[in-house]
């Protein structure tokens, strides 16, 4: 039996990121220029998700990937409708990942592999080590990690922390079926092609009675009789359109075999001096840099309390 240990917090950067690029003024700017708001905002995100939750084991995973990444050599056209990003938000992009790393959280990325495959790839490790998994993103597609009961997806200070019952509720299928549903409708904001003629309800009416694109796949001509409508025409289209389906699929599937190494996921102290330095260099005052240092001294005091209350046992 493994032993359950505190819950591992796995960030989708990216989203907090851009909704603070998006959403607050240009109010603060670096030493060369560029303005700051999106650090600003996800400093502020970072600290409130520390000073709330108080995480031991976390980790945070940016996307280094567009246009490179390992799905584009399945389908050139994946995320094409996507623009890199200019260099005053590449500026912001590189210091949320260095601010990341000074408050003692593990940060990621890969030239290969997306965020998403990142956190599905921690996630898978550390269930089996036996921490449930806390995902935190308003990403839905992240929703296919929650595999045990226990798991949950959050959009932080957003919306209510969903376990894989709720997303079933909202969205009408399980957790396992949302990348097969996605492959089935596809994905206009990662450009993906679905199956013509197949909406969200046909979709969510196929799986509840296939479960799987691969039970659908298999099922042939007794689809014709599924009480769906338009079946009878559905296995013509579904043979048609098989292996657009299943290269749909290798897209809409988290993958667990990102290249992380084997990184540790124990938040560290945050280093206060380079923070002040940080936050002088991105011109964003002295509010956020306090609220780090009462962090790191509340942390400090309440590992000292632990460490003297385990030597009088």
């Amino acid at each position: 039996m493994v032993t359950r240990k505190p819950p591992l917090y796995l960030v989708d950067a990216s989203i907090y990121i851009f909704r603070h690029y998006f959403t607050l003024p240009q109010r603060w700017y670096s030493g060369e220029g560029y303005p700051t708001q999106a650090v600003y905002g996800y400093l502020g995100f970072l600290l409130d998700m520390l000073e709330q939750v108080q995480p031991q084991f976390m980790a945070v995973a940016f996307d280094e990937s567009l246009g490179q990444c390992f799905r584009n050599t399945i389908y050139p056209d994946y995320k094409a409708n996507r623009e890199l990003p200019d260099d005053a938000l590449a500026f912001q992009l590189r210091a949320c990942a260095e601010v990341t790393a000074i408050l003692g959280i593990l940060t990621l990325a890969s030239d290969s592999h997306e965020a998403d495959d990142i956190i599905g790839t921690l996630a898978e490790r550390g269930r089996d080590d036996g921490h449930p998994i806390a995902v935190i993103s308003g990403d839905k597609d992240l929703a296919q990690l929650l595999l045990d009961d226990d798991a949950l997806l959050w959009d932080f200070d957003r919306t209510p922390a969903r376990d894989r019952f709720a997303i079933k509720r909202e969205l009408g299928v399980w957790p396992e079926q949302l990348a097969d549903y996605l492959a089935l409708v596809g994905d206009r904001v990662d450009n993906i092609p679905g199956l013509p003629g197949v909406g969200v309800k046909t979709a969510i009416e196929l799986l509840a009675h296939c479960a799987s694109l691969d039970g659908l796949l298999a099922a042939g001509s007794e689809i014709a009789n599924l009480p769906v409508r338009g079946a009878k025409q559905l296995p013509e289209k579904i043979a048609a359109h098989r292996q657009q389906l299943l290269m749909a699929q290798s897209l809409t599937r988290i993958a667990l075999d990102a290249p992380v190494g084997e990184p540790a996921l124990q938040r560290a102290p945050i280093a206060l001096d380079k923070l002040d330095d940080f936050c002088q260099r991105m011109g964003l005052g002295t509010t956020l840099k306090n609220r780090a240092v009462k962090l790191a001294h509340a942390r400090g005091q309440t590992q000292r309390i632990v460490k003297e209350a385990s030597h009088t046992r």
